[in-house]
């Protein structure tokens, strides 16, 4: 029984027993009391089945498509966009490039037109400029019979082109009367599914609905959920009003303070989360406190290091090293740029857990990756008191049981792997620092069995990403860790020059590819797909791989393949043999985005890269410009190009820096489409959104800090209700935040 009042139904039953009645029907009373109470307290839950103009069958159907199973699931299904009724286009200016327009003439010439499913009724609309087609496909028997010619009509719908000739079909029709103008001058439009369309619940027929919704409802029904005194300081509609607002505004800028009121209660909500997880995690997490700079970390700086740590690198260490010192475990994201050097913080964070008696692992999502991390610090290393131990899925028998009793008893200070360092029987005698680098190729679940695998306590935690997150997605995705970033790369490195070309310039890309590769340099060609889409015009990795044999050909030439449906031997082995430069050409598809470190790779050529969104062109330009010589990105593309992929491909041509990339991908695709930012329990944003909002999610965050200072708990009178709608709005499944 799910019920306010059970403590009031225990004493009922326990009473029971000087009743005439069983406690059992005592029980099956108050568990009726209560639903019949919920269901006419709360109209809010009511199912839609009972609403005016609904019924069972589109109910059902509402829930199945959309998945609005109530009336707050309606109400909370916000327009996405608006009709300005209020403007009327002459027929004479329409150009029927699907243009949306409202009309005002009389209807003519109804006519009912072919038979079974070619039945369609047809009608002429004209005003003093000309006259326009109208068509409809269904409901043909109810329109013939009440649609009147010769009488003046508002017709609303888009006009299109058909064989020369521009029709509207199924519009919307409204008697014209000058005396009594329309209401509906501002209309909203639901979102809908062809199905839904199909049983009339289309966006006129959603907004049927909502007018019966509001009909019944009264603002004591949409109680407030902010404390007065915010609503009052923040100049914001009373949240019965901006809901209303929000689905029938009578104008402009009463829509503009209905978005402004629902976006920041929304986006304070998210804040107030994560926060509150924020400042949970600082007191719950205790970590290990590395007191000392020992041995190994001085001879490393004084003797090992052979450059200067850039200001960004210094900055991030002594962030870190803060965190070892508070006695709470370090959840921290350290985000740069690729080539800005990470991987020299990952391993002086590392050196500083040793030099305090633990261990260090790295957990990389590749087993190249893997080796050519354990390869590096092997050799950054060497000299040092330190032993260094390689764990993936190739290390067998003998050798791997040696390695993990050498881990065990603590002989090996640092483990470098792929997903095996996962594996339960992978026991450490005391982990303290744990590396995840690309941490968006593990799955939180994963990451959560690393985490788990300290003794006493836990790890302290530092996860690494080469893909720049935008200071909007850290005060939301990332609110509740702590984040370092890396925004300057190490002197000497060289800009990557990045032009973007078409098929007319394959020749002379030829002719550019040779001259590298006959100064000793290497080249990347990458491709979307592996074989031929017939939905996708697309150069496909097999026939580009064809195409180029007739201009590279063995054995003056040498050519790697890889790609995703390779076994992971394979496609090792070929990357290997590129690595090792027995191969000039390594063609690929997006599987070497992460994990190749070739500093003798000079040129990436990206075939049709309006295909690739920004994050990943970026990526893959990060697979060159890693040695002392100039590197170039040749972006390919077909000549017809969406909007869209104009500004992919410019701003790729214009810039280098990471952050601007990755501003410009939140704008362009949206938060959801960013991979890896999705952290488990967010709740989805309905209104607002994170790059267009910017500014109100800037000011929540401002407030649930200055909220949650003062009233940790939201235990005070005013906050009673935020608290309760907090906690109803924002359940976590698990707070998988604290691992990261």
């Amino acid at each position: 029984m799910d019920c306010e009042d059970i403590e009031e139904c225990a004493d009922i039953s326990s009473a029971a027993s000087s009743w005439k009645y069983p406690s059992k029907v005592v029980l099956a009373f108050c568990a009726a009391r209560c639903s019949f109470e919920n269901v006419f307290t709360d109209k809010l839950d009511q199912e839609l089945t009972y609403l005016k103009g609904v019924g069972p069958t589109k109910s059902e159907l509402l829930k199945k498509e959309l998945g609005l199973a109530s009336i707050r699931d309606m109400l909370m299904d916000y327009p996405f966009r608006y009709e300005d009724r209020t403007l009327v286009t002459p027929i004479a200016e329409l150009k029927g490039d699907n243009q949306v327009v409202q009309l005002r003439g009389v209807i003519e010439n109804l006519t009912v037109v072919g038979g079974g499913r070619k039945k369609r009724l047809t009608g002429k609309l004209r005003d003093q400029t000309g006259k326009v087609e109208l068509v409809w496909f269904r409901g043909i028997k109810w329109l013939k019979e009440n649609l009147k010619t010769n009488t003046p009509y508002t017709v609303y719908g888009r006009a299109s082109r058909f064989r020369s000739k521009i029709n509207i079909a199924h519009p919307e029709v409204e008697l014209y009367n000058p005396k009594k103008p329309s209401s509906t001058t501002f209309v909203p439009v639901y979102r809908s599914t062809e199905r839904l369309s199909a049983s009339g619940m289309d966006s006129k027929g959603r907004r049927k609905v909502m007018k019966a919704i509001f009909e019944q409802l009264s603002a004591k029904d949409l109680p407030e959920h902010l404390p007065e005194y915010l609503v009052r300081k923040m100049r914001l509609l009373p949240y019965h009003k901006a809901i209303a607002t929000i689905h029938f505004p009578v104008n402009s800028n009463a829509l503009l303070e209905a978005e402004r009121r629902l976006k920041f209660e929304e986006l304070l909500l998210l804040q107030l989360d994560v926060v509150k997880h924020y400042k949970a995690r600082r007191i719950t997490e205790n970590g290990h406190v590395f007191e000392s700079i020992g041995p190994l970390f001085n001879t490393f700086y004084r003797d090992h290091l052979s450059f200067e740590l850039t200001g960004a690198q210094k900055r991030v260490l002594k962030e870190i090293r803060q965190d070892f010192k508070t006695g709470i475990q370090m959840n921290r994201l350290l985000q740069g740029d690729v080539g800005s050097g990470k991987t020299i913080v990952a391993l002086m964070a590392m050196l500083m857990s040793i030099d305090n008696g633990f261990q260090g692992c790295l957990i990389a999502p590749t087993e190249i990756l893997s080796q050519q991390h354990f390869q590096s610090l092997q050799s950054i290393c060497k000299g040092l008191d330190l032993r260094i131990g390689l764990l993936t899925g190739s290390v067998k028998g003998t050798h791997r049981k040696e390695l993990l009793k050498l881990l065990r008893l603590g002989e090996i200070h640092i483990l470098v792997g792929t997903h095996a360092l996962l594996e339960d029987h992978v026991q450490y005698q005391n982990l303290g620092m744990v590396i995840i680098d690309e941490q968006h190729r593990f799955g939180v679940a994963q990451r959560a069995r690393l985490w788990e695998k300290g003794r006493d306590k836990k790890p302290h935690v530092l996860v690494m990403t080469a893909t720049p997150i935008p200071r909007t997605l850290h005060m939301t995705i990332y609110g509740d860790l702590d984040v370092s970033t890396i925004d300057e790369l190490p002197p000497g490195r060289k800009p990557i020059t990045t032009l973007h070309k078409t098929e007319y310039h394959r020749p002379k890309l030829i002719k550019f590819i040779k001259q590298e590769i006959t100064k000793g340099r290497q080249v990347y060609v990458v491709y979307p797909l592996i074989e031929e889409s017939a939905k996708l015009d697309l150069e496909d990795l097999n026939n580009g791989y064809e195409k180029l044999l007739h201009h590279f050909s063995p054995p003056e030439y040498q050519i790697s393949v890889v790609h995703g449906r390779m076994k992971q031997e394979e496609k090792d082995f070929e990357m290997q043999r590129f690595v090792e430069g027995k191969t000039q050409i390594m063609v690929a598809t997006t599987v070497i985005e992460v994990g190749v470190n070739v500093p003798n790779a000079s040129l990436m050529i990206i075939e049709n890269s309006e295909r690739f969104g920004l994050a990943q062109l970026h990526q893959l330009r990060g697979r060159v410009g890693r040695g002392a010589e100039k590197s170039y990105c040749v972006l390919m593309s077909s000549y017809r190009l969406s909007e869209e992929a104009k500004e992919r491909l410019s701003t790729m041509v214009r810039t280098q820096n990471g952050f601007e990339i990755a501003e410009v991908d939140l704008h362009l695709r949206g938060p959801g489409s960013i991979e890896g930012t999705q952290q488990s329990g967010l709740p989805m944003l309905r209104i607002a959104h994170l790059t267009r909002d910017r500014e109100i999610m800037l000011t929540a965050r401002k407030i649930a800090e200055r909220i949650l200072d003062q009233d940790p708990e939201l235990d005070a009178a005013h906050h009673a209700k935020l608290k309760q709608y907090l906690k109803k709005y924002t359940k976590r499944s698990r707070d998988w935040s604290r691992i990261s």
